[in-house]
């Protein structure tokens, strides 16, 4: 009976049911648990791996370049980012007002990472997420008109809750770009958010649109009512290679580069010495390679 109430669920697709059935009858056997205890813990199971399932699926379907999240946001490091302003941003009134969210700052300062952050946060909280860099915008732009899906393309960043796009302004924008962009921020406009992360502030934009006319539009439907972050502050990668540097044990030193080469030749490369070592110092050209005749396979 057990096991056809499992295959029963398995055929059911109730897999949260299934994958906790076993610890439930335990939890009602050491709890005395009468029926609608029992048949509640296994609902809530099921309700929440399907919950976890959806999340998974939404996350996938933004891809995000990295994985960051609100807890891994480095508000210690002065860059004109606090505490607060990380958990209001957090809280996602701007999606649900809806506001645009413009973060503008140098390069390695964490636009990217704030921005991905708040795209998880958002697929967590049930909202659907996109995240395109502007050079994979403008290679899908491209294709999809080459293949005629432009517009269904076009209609899921319309529709999307919440749409990121990365680094805009690390190139100039053509033309037919630049109006599918208007369209999409039209349509989206004062209907869903939209992020977007620049190391060029608002006002030299005119650099990356050069059509004045579209670059004021465009303009206007995301600036107003939007929330603008600037960071500011060193470059985070540059910093963390820093420490990196400073985490190294005292005895490193620039040897540590041919003694691994030497220890991939040694377990790897049958060969002589014939003078010297291959240690410390010397020079690659000091290995002379046994003839492939001579060499048997390992076994």
């Amino acid at each position: 009976m057990f096991e056809a109430t499992k295959k029963l669920m398995n055929e059911m697709k109730l897999y949260g049911m299934l994958s906790s059935l076993e610890m439930r009858l335990s939890d009602a056997t050491t709890h005395a648990w009468g029926h609608c205890d029992f048949l509640s813990a296994l609902i809530t199971d099921e309700k929440i791996h399907r919950e976890n399932q959806q999340i998974k699926r939404r996350i996938s379907a933004a891809r995000f370049r990295t994985e960051a999240c609100a807890e891994k946001i480095d508000v210690t490091t002065k860059r004109n980012l606090s505490a607060a302003q990380v958990k209001d941003l957090m809280e996602l009134r701007f999606l649900k007002e809806p506001r645009n969210v413009l973060i503008h700052g140098p390069t390695g300062v964490g636009k990217t990472f704030l921005a991905t952050a708040l795209g998880n946060q958002s697929c967590r909280k049930g909202f659907s997420c996109i995240f395109l860099g502007i050079n994979e915008l403008i290679e899908r732009v491209d294709i999809s008109r080459a293949e005629g899906t432009f517009l269904r393309f076009r209609d899921r960043l319309i529709k999307t809750d919440c749409l990121i796009l990365d680094d805009l302004g690390i190139k100039k924008l053509a033309e037919t770009l630049v109006q599918g962009l208007y369209d999409i921020l039209e349509e989206r406009y004062a209907n869903k958010s939209t992020i977007i992360t620049s190391q060029i502030p608002l006002e030299n934009w005119k650099e990356v649109i050069e059509d004045t006319v579209a670059l004021e539009a465009i303009l206007d439907r995301l600036v107003h009512g939007a929330i603008r972050l600037n960071i500011t502050g060193e470059s985070m990668r540059k910093k963390r290679a820093q420490k990196l540097e400073l985490d190294k044990p005292s005895g490193a030193s620039g040897n540590s580069n041919i003694e691994t080469l030497t220890a991939f030749c040694r377990r790897w490369l049958p060969f002589r010495k014939s003078s010297g070592s291959l240690s410390g110092n010397s020079a690659i050209g000091s290995i002379d390679f046994l003839p492939p005749s001579t060499i048997k396979p390992d076994r």
